[in-house]
């Protein structure tokens, strides 16, 4: 590795497992410090054994507003700075929207929309007052291509992309970048419900990525000179059609 990161903190939530996780280890590897943000205690400190010193354990409950409000000052005893937040924790839901559940729906909207959107308010102002940082979103591709088969996902991703684009408008001034990963079927906790025999048909015909090849492009996202902004990069496999 090149220690591309070295000297950098940064904080990912969700990465307990998935993308998350792989990004935690690819950051580390390239010389971060990385606060691991989930509400899964027992497998943060698990993890965090693993990782090694520069990984640093922080249990949030992204559902609990006031829980999500204090990351903040928590990040900084821990650390005593933050330069990346990567607001990648999110839950996914497909089916027909006649067949779909309401409640369910609630609880995904909010970790996908109102829980990043309040874990990046918690953020910003300390990136902005420092005049440097970077806030990174994994979006989908979803986002910007909406997909029949999972219209409320879609339009989370969509919340999310025009909150992107927005923000990084209002804090470009201040030396802060905002921007968005977009990967396509990527093999995660979000595809545990699919059927065996449809995973491994996937895999076979190489529709899903691996978490590993999406940290490869957050990596390339952060480790743009500082005049650079990668808006948004899209991922896919080159067997989906979009």
């Amino acid at each position: 590795m090149t220690e591309l990161m070295k000297g950098k903190v940064a904080a990912i939530t969700g990465a307990a497992s998935g993308i998350g996780l792989e990004c935690a280890r690819t950051l580390l590897a390239e010389g971060a410090t990385v606060v691991l943000v989930d509400r899964a205690g027992d497998k943060l400190e698990a993890l965090c054994k693993e990782l090694g010193d520069r990984a640093v354990p922080l249990v949030v409950d992204l559902l609990d507003g006031a829980d999500v409000s204090s990351m903040l000052p928590r990040i900084l005893e821990r650390t005593g700075r933050l330069d990346i937040f990567h607001a990648n924790a999110g839950a996914y839901i497909g089916g027909p929207v006649a067949e779909g559940d309401p409640d369910a729906w609630d609880r995904m909207l909010n970790l996908n929309i109102n829980a990043a959107f309040r874990s990046v308010h918690a953020v910003l102002p300390h990136m902005i007052a420092q005049k440097s940082g970077d806030i990174l979103f994994t979006s989908s591709i979803a986002g910007v291509v909406p997909v029949v088969w999972e219209p409320i996902y879609t339009a989370s991703k969509f919340a999310v992309q025009a909150f992107v684009h927005s923000t990084r408008r209002q804090v470009a001034p201040h030396g802060v970048r905002v921007g968005a990963v977009l990967p396509g079927p990527v093999v995660t906790a979000l595809l545990d419900d699919w059927p065996k025999a449809k995973m491994e048909e996937a895999l076979a015909n190489g529709s899903l990525m691996q978490p590993k090849e999406v940290a490869e492009a957050v990596l390339f996202m952060l480790s743009r000179p500082r005049n650079v902004t990668i808006r948004d990069l899209v991922i896919l496999p080159n067997s989906v059609d979009l």
